[in-house]
């Protein structure tokens, strides 16, 4: 039998508030919903055309504000904190990751990488903040500062390459 935190809820389909919060459904996959999460977030950053840095802050601030909104109103009506279907998160923080980073699919690989190893094995900060936020405000906030560690690592790289 599987713990209300693990079974993906029928709501998702039917609720799009649920629907957003896990990714598009991409939440709903039986192993790796933050992976996969992440992976439906780095193909819709491809496919997004190229924005300025602007541009890039703008959908960062939106898609975290609303995720904030999202995350804590489908945690609340699943009475789960953090299910792990709820990907949204993974979305602004890969989207974080992708900031001011260079353009092409080895980069977007690369910062799938760098967020994943982050999100998975939260050191400090992410994993106090991820003990102590609660609500839509602490589902989001971990990935965010998975998001802004990774995009450090990313921009450390382009520098130190030759």
């Amino acid at each position: 039998m599987t713990s209300p935190a693990t079974r993906t809820p029928q709501s998702i389909w039917r609720n799009p508030v649920h629907f957003l919060a896990f990714g598009f459904g991409s939440g709903a996959v039986p192993r790796g919903p933050g992976t996969a999460g992440t992976a439906v977030a780095m193909l819709i950053y491809l496919a997004l055309p190229p924005m300025t840095p602007l541009a890039h802050a703008a959908l960062i601030v939106g898609s975290f504000l609303l995720g904030v909104w999202l995350c804590g109103k489908t945690a609340s009506d699943l009475g789960v904190h953090d299910h792990g279907g709820i990907v949204w998160d993974e979305f602004v923080g890969y989207w974080i990751t992708m900031f001011l980073a260079p353009a092409g699919w080895s980069w977007a690989l690369i910062g799938f990488g760098l967020f994943r190893v982050l999100d998975i094995f939260k050191p400090w900060p992410i994993k106090w903040v991820d003990r102590q936020v609660k609500g839509g405000m602490g589902i989001m906030l971990d990935d965010v500062l998975a998001g802004i560690m990774s995009a450090l690592c990313i921009q450390a790289i382009v520098v130190l390459l030759p």
